[in-house]
């Protein structure tokens, strides 16, 4: 059975039709009402862009979506994880810091922000899913505690996934540091000694006791099971990230950190994707470049596979921007992001059907 995806463009065909009052549209005819209760705790998972960076999405696009659940009784949080590289969203009083001046004020969103892994990001919660590569994913407290949940999703390319969705908005934006590390590496941590100042942190969070502090943190390999909670809690960064892994295990260790991100919220989710300010790269870095096509709309849906599925597909039809990242001869064509980064990152569509996450079929339904 085919997955409904909905659909507004952002063509004003009659006066005053401004997108949020499609938006809202669009969230009344996707029957979004459905996944909410009176009195529910929603989270609203965002990216609040990073300082720098001016093609996150919108806060007043939020604004629409914070009212809407407010008219269901619930009661909506935005919400984000911090990163597990440095920079402007590292701890949660940096992140709400640039939160707040890219525009994610109380008085423009009518809802409070909520970083979902707490201070240092030591607010996690192991969910068990028995998957392929994970028996368990490290997954945001106050995500996994919340009651329902309404997933914001930029749609743009993504340097290590080939594009960046609703899914991958699940896997990293749903995960605590160390589960960020777990999928982005199959490399145990090293010590850089010259950083080093031999606190002995990194041996108090290490779940296993693999490390031993004397003038400088040792990580024992053979004991080390990778889980990444020193890289994250070590103050100098003297443990340092590992990034490298094969790109098609990273693509399906985000999808099962995607399906750990709502398994305990069947029937609780739903899924918006902004198809516009399709940028080459993710909304972590801290600068923009010039979007390769031209907006396109904004879909919602109850599949996270078949909202991004979809998502891809209307990016594919459209035509090209020139002088952009996207090379001329693929203005016309398929695969735009494969283009850019050499990377099929659809296959993490097919592994999330595999895993039981979504569907691959979907009927687009215009909203007007």
């Amino acid at each position: 059975m085919k997955s409904e995806v909905y659909f507004i463009d952002f063509r004003a065909e009659r006066e005053q039709d401004n997108i949020h009052n499609k938006l809202r549209r669009l969230f009344d005819k996707a029957g979004i009402k459905n996944v909410l209760e009176k009195q529910d705790l929603t989270a609203i998972k965002i990216h609040f862009g990073e300082k720098g960076r001016h093609a996150y999405l919108h806060p007043t696009f939020a604004r629409q979506i914070v009212d809407k659940v407010k008219e269901c009784g619930s009661k909506p949080f935005l919400t984000d994880t911090n990163t597990l590289y440095t920079g402007s969203r590292t701890n949660s009083v940096v992140h709400l810091q640039t939160a707040t001046e890219n525009g994610f004020a109380y008085s423009v969103v009518n809802a409070p922000i909520i970083i979902a892994d707490g201070l240092y990001s030591k607010n996690s919660v192991d969910v068990e899913i028995n998957k392929n590569h994970f028996k368990t994913t490290k997954i945001a407290g106050d995500i996994y505690n919340a009651n329902s949940m309404i997933v914001l999703s930029h749609v743009k390319g993504h340097g290590a996934s080939g594009f960046g969705g609703t899914i991958k908005n699940l896997a990293m934006g749903c995960a605590s540091a160390s589960g960020k590390q777990i999928q982005h590496s199959d490399i145990k941590p090293s010590v850089t000694e010259e950083k080093c100042i031999a606190c002995g942190i990194c041996a108090k969070n290490c779940p296993v006791d693999a490390i031993e502090v004397r003038e400088n943190a040792n990580i024992d390999h053979k004991i080390c099971i990778g889980c990444g909670e020193c890289t994250t809690v070590c103050p100098t960064r003297a443990i340092e990230v590992e990034w490298e892994t094969d790109t098609n295990l990273f693509l399906e260790k985000m999808g099962e950190y995607a399906y750990g991100a709502v398994n305990n919220k069947k029937g609780k989710v739903a899924y918006f994707n902004f198809v516009m300010n399709v940028t080459p790269l993710c909304d972590c870095v801290p600068w923009n470049d010039v979007p390769i096509v031209n907006d396109i709309g904004i879909l919602a849906s109850f599949d996270p596979v078949a909202i991004d599925k979809a998502s891809i597909d209307l990016i594919d039809k459209a035509i090209g921007n020139k002088d952009t990242r996207l090379p001329n001869d693929h203005i016309h064509g398929n695969d735009k992001f494969k283009a850019i980064h050499n990377i099929d990152g659809k296959k993490i569509l097919d592994y999330c059907e595999e895993i039981g996450l979504g569907n691959l079929d979907y009927e687009l339904i215009k909203v007007k």
